[in-house]
């Protein structure tokens, strides 16, 4: 009888072992393992230093001795920003190194490749590097939660200010063809309904082309009065250079992913892109208008301690950064509980968070009508020598 018990108790504590290691997969005593994709090499690469600004981060987090005393073991491979590449490199990082959850993989791409797999799987997918609006639906995908504001968002945003600011000009769009530009081409279709094929000219490149040089060449020729650039860095400072080449000036917009001072203006030409529009959600460490805010006095200090050597100039960091301080305040808000279910209950329930970095007035908030880690924006004109900023916060019902 006392065997039959022993017996029972023991396979009742393997039972519970085996339901908690179940629970906590990817955290032990001593970690959490988390996982994360990012274009290191390839057509994208400039972006790839938001998983540089994240490491950085979480390098300062582990530091400070972790959170609740268990460091953080972030793993990242490289995927070219190739959707095949970014599919091998997730289902290695759920299956071999069997992570607790995925955290800021960037690239639209290669998340539309992967956006099924892991929710399949029941991984946490957390504030993924795109604004892809499909990418935000609870229903469909429940593990996500996204970490750029809205492509269909900062669409609307640069619709109504270009109509508002030149009612009759027609308007050239150059998009990625992908899910990225697609989303911004279908943001001036919703804003301009009925008038869009009167007013828009649009043109796709692909990301194996070379250069967007014909397309922009075609689209001056439309006789367009503004232009948006809706893709990444490497082909908005392509647009910008050969726009300049060939005398068309343009109301000149370019997408926040492709805003960075260091990524895109520098190499356009920072004279080449005076009068540029572009939205955003952070300062601009490298202007002197921000050297006495608080915020950006912090920015430097961390930069020159965990990003030595690096171009402070360049936003891809401060966002990484803003993405480590994210993944902080959710692992905080878990109090110990590392389960995925409340891994992602606490990805949607941040309230009123200010980072240092963000421009004023800008806070995260989630919760169960909203995915995104931002709603706001604010509009910014290069001047030359920096990004000058004009009007209130915007989203995408704002006047």
């Amino acid at each position: 009888m006392m065997r039959r018990m022993f017996v029972g108790v023991a396979m009742a504590v393997m039972l519970f072992g085996l339901q908690a290691r179940a629970e906590t997969v990817g955290v032990t005593d001593t970690e959490i393992k988390i996982g994360a994709t990012f274009p290191f090499s390839g057509p994208a690469s400039p972006l790839s230093n938001t998983g540089k600004g994240l490491i950085a981060y979480v390098n300062s987090i582990n530091d400070r001795g972790g959170i609740g005393g268990k460091k953080i073991n972030l793993i990242t491979y490289d995927d070219a920003y190739s959707p095949p590449k970014t599919v091998e490199q997730t289902r290695k990082l759920v299956e071999s190194d069997e992570v607790a959850f995925m955290f800021s993989p960037l690239g639209t791409p290669g998340i539309a490749a992967t956006i099924k797999y892991v929710n399949l799987k029941k991984v946490p997918h957390l504030f993924v590097v795109s604004g892809v609006n499909k990418f935000t639906n609870f229903k469909e995908f429940p593990m996500t939660t996204t970490g750029l504001p809205s492509y269909d968002t900062e669409g609307k945003i640069y619709a109504k200010y270009i109509t508002k600011t030149l009612p009759d000009a027609k308007i050239a769009l150059l998009y990625q063809n992908d899910d990225l530009g697609k989303d911004f081409l279908a943001a001036f279709k919703g804003y301009l309904k009925d008038s869009f094929d009167k007013k828009v000219v649009a043109s796709a490149y692909e990301l194996s082309e070379p250069t967007v040089d014909t397309h922009v060449v075609n689209l001056k020729a439309s006789g367009a009065g503004a232009f948006l650039v809706a893709g990444t860095p490497k082909f908005a400072a392509q647009a910008i250079k050969k726009a300049f080449d060939i005398g068309w000036k343009p109301l000149f917009l370019i997408n926040y992913v492709s805003s960075s001072v260091a990524s895109t203006i520098v190499p356009a030409g920072p004279e080449k892109a005076i009068g540029i529009v572009a939205a955003t959600i952070a300062k601009d460490p490298s202007d002197k208008k921000w050297e006495n805010d608080a915020g950006i006095q912090w920015y430097k200090s961390h930069f020159a301690q965990y990003l030595p050597g690096a171009d402070i100039g360049d936003a891809n960091y401060v966002y990484g950064t803003e993405q480590g301080q994210i993944l902080e305040q959710i692992l905080k808000q878990c109090a110990g509980d590392y389960s995925r279910e409340n891994i992602v209950k606490q990805a949607r329930n941040i309230r009123d968070l200010s980072l240092p970095t963000l421009m004023p007035g800008i806070t995260i908030n989630t919760g169960p009508q909203n995915s995104m880690a931002y709603t706001q924006l604010q509009l910014q004109r290069w001047s030359g020598t920096s990004w000058e900023q004009f009007g209130g916060l915007l989203d995408a019902t704002s006047e």
